[in-house]
């Protein structure tokens, strides 16, 4: 063989994160109680600071049924608009302690529903001094998805911020930007955003890269 010529290797075969994701990453929520700490969909406490909301949405896929066996990790801001990480530099905005601002929830096997409990983040100071909306990033993952997906979650009654944020507006499609917005209502007494995904489709949710 010529030293130049390429060599082509077999794709080694890929695994999905189905069906026992949730047994290892919400033991709890899949009904297994085995670990004393559990990552869960609660982000708050009595203390947290800030506006109580309750995200809940589902997932469906390209022919319009409910995925039902979805994981979903949630990444947000707190009240103020900073995140509780070192890489966080917005000085001027102060540290929650007693919200972390991370959970991890299931879509409930019957009716594919999943829901965080959580409050409504605050706007955070983006590259070169820009303001985002508020917003939070979800991260997705169910049986059929090689690679998980992520996308940003916007609220429905921040407009005004939501037409400046640059990534909305880095969006070409102008119509795909809805499919990053989720609508605000109230379920006894409770404010509550539902957010639905689609993973295909022509309703499919606008995905980033990391």
């Amino acid at each position: 063989m010529h030293p130049s010529t390429p060599v082509y290797l077999k794709e080694t075969a890929s695994q999905t994160a189905g069906p026992y994701v949730h047994i290892g990453l919400a033991p709890k929520q899949a009904g297994f109680d085995i670990f004393e700490n559990n990552f869960g969909n609660v982000l708050v406490t009595p203390e947290t600071k800030g506006e109580r909301i309750r995200v809940e949405g589902r997932v469906f896929d390209g022919s319009g049924a409910i995925v039902k066996d979805v994981l979903l990790e949630c990444w947000q801001a707190n009240a103020a608009g900073r995140y509780n990480h070192p890489a966080d530099k917005q000085e001027s905005k102060p540290i929650d302690p007693t919200f972390r601002g991370w959970g991890r929830a299931c879509s409930d096997f019957e009716s594919g529903v999943y829901h965080f409990d959580t409050i409504k983040p605050g706007s955070v100071t983006g590259r070169h001094g820009k303001p985002m909306a508020p917003h939070i990033n979800l991260w997705i993952v169910a049986r059929g998805i090689n690679i998980g997906l992520q996308t940003r979650m916007y609220f429905s009654d921040e407009a005004d911020a939501n037409a400046a944020d640059p990534i909305l507006n880095g969006i070409e499609w102008v119509e795909r930007r809805k499919t990053l917005i989720a609508q605000r209502n109230e379920k006894d007494g409770q404010v509550v955003y539902t957010f639905d995904i689609y993973l295909q489709g022509p309703n499919e949710t606008v995905f980033l890269d990391a």
